[in-house]
């Protein structure tokens, strides 16, 4: 193989991939490095699948990269910290992943002096925002090619061509586009390019297979998800162990729909249990131990946190600015919180917490009062009402 040739493809075994490591291989002579990071979403089984497919494909050699503890320590962590929802809606489980998956990319394209980086994204996603920023960013020296882009091709025209090289694929296998992680999965098709159909349940990837409802135990210790029924682990872990707990329940299906980095409308489906109990839960507890402005400036803090993720500029300094802010608000988030899970949903029951402020002696919502007299919530209330008289009495004399 020339060196000059050198291509790093970042692999998925998807369609995209297949169709890059077929055409960079076959038809222009590129010494392909098929590169698969795991942020959470691979088995060992799955993994050898992959290689064994990449392999096929004609690629030269064929890396999975390990990087779900590192996907955890600097996004995931974070995410939860902020109670990260896109629109209210969706955790961000795909655009989470690719930061990570493009910053061991290029780190590793580096250590074999690449002169290419390639990757399966279309024009008009998001992902190619995230990985073109993050090469040219760390490595404006080496050259980005994307075939599925440059080319427009549809994925009928990605089958056809695969076809004509003798892998066989056909639209039923490969009608959903899915990304698989720690933090959750996306499912795109047929259904998600419209405004109005919903995913069949057979395009999610787990089924229902519990309907017996169970009483769950999640342990935070500053924020961090640490036990689940007492039984302490990592939280990576634990987020995992989690996920299989809930989506047997069916938890976690939704659709997201939201604004592109391009300027487009975009609509994905998505599964992902763990991360949305985590995230109540997680929140739940931080109502009970947290000042009010600490909840809302946090609550600011992360509408922008998950923006700037979401389009690629995970690299901002203003990304650890706020990952600063997001760790010196957790110092009191420790407790207990339970929850039910039942079949497709779950619910919140309460926490329990030495940190908790509703524990203060100075009164009880709605009840009683010990630290202020009667005279005292007059006067408070007299002079809150103060600036709202004025602005009634000014405009009312015009």
């Amino acid at each position: 193989m020339n060196s000059k040739n050198k291509l790093v493809l970042a692999y998925s075994g998807g369609l995209d991939t297949s169709y890059c490591a077929v055409h960079l291989s076959q038809d222009l002579d590129y010494e392909v490095h098929a590169v698969s990071v795991n942020t959470g979403g691979f088995t060992q089984n799955e993994i050898q699948a992959i290689e064994a497919k990449a392999y096929k494909m004609g690629v030269s050699v064929y890396k999975n990269i390990e990087a779900t503890e590192q996907f955890y320590q600097k996004v995931v962590k974070y995410l939860i910290f902020g109670n990260v929802l896109k629109n209210n809606t969706y955790p961000l489980s795909v655009s989470a992943e690719r930061i990570i998956q493009a910053l061991k990319i290029v780190e590793y394209a580096k250590t074999i002096n690449a002169k290419y980086i390639a990757h399966g994204s279309t024009g008009a996603g998001n992902d190619q925002v995230r990985f073109d920023m993050i090469f040219q960013i760390l490595a404006p020296e080496i050259e980005i090619i994307t075939p599925i882009r440059d080319n427009t091709l549809s994925r009928e025209e990605e089958i056809s061509y695969l076809n004509s090289k003798g892998i066989d694929l056909s639209w039923k296998k490969v009608k959903y586009s899915i990304n698989k992680g720690l933090w959750g999965t996306s499912v795109g098709g047929d259904e998600t390019l419209t405004s109005h159909l919903a995913l069949p349940n057979e395009a999610y990837p787990s089924e229902l297979k519990n309907t017996k409802q169970t009483l769950v135990k999640l342990r935070f210790r500053k924020g961090e998800l640490v036990a689940i029924d007492d039984q302490e682990n990592t939280p990576v872990d634990n987020i995992q162990m989690l996920n299989t707990l809930a989506s047997a329940y069916a938890v976690g299906r939704d659709i997201h729909v939201g604004d592109t980095i391009v300027g487009i409308k975009g609509r994905v489906g998505f599964e992902a249990a763990a991360a949305l109990i985590i995230i109540k839960a997680h929140h739940l507890l931080e109502k009970h131990t947290l000042s009010k402005w600490q909840l809302q400036h946090k609550d600011n803090m992360a509408s922008y946190y998950g923006m700037h993720l979401h389009e690629g500029q995970y690299l901002d300094p203003v990304m650890r600015d706020m990952e600063s802010f997001f760790e010196s608000s957790q110092a009191n988030v420790t407790g207990d919180v339970e929850l039910v899970l039942k079949p497709y949903h779950f619910l919140l029951n309460g926490v329990s917490s030495p940190y908790d402020l509703m524990k203060s002696e100075f009164g009880t919502y709605g009840e009683k009062n010990t630290a202020w007299t009667a005279q005292d919530a007059k006067g408070f209330i007299k002079i809150t009402a103060n600036q709202n008289k004025i602005i009634r009495n000014v405009n009312s004399k015009l």
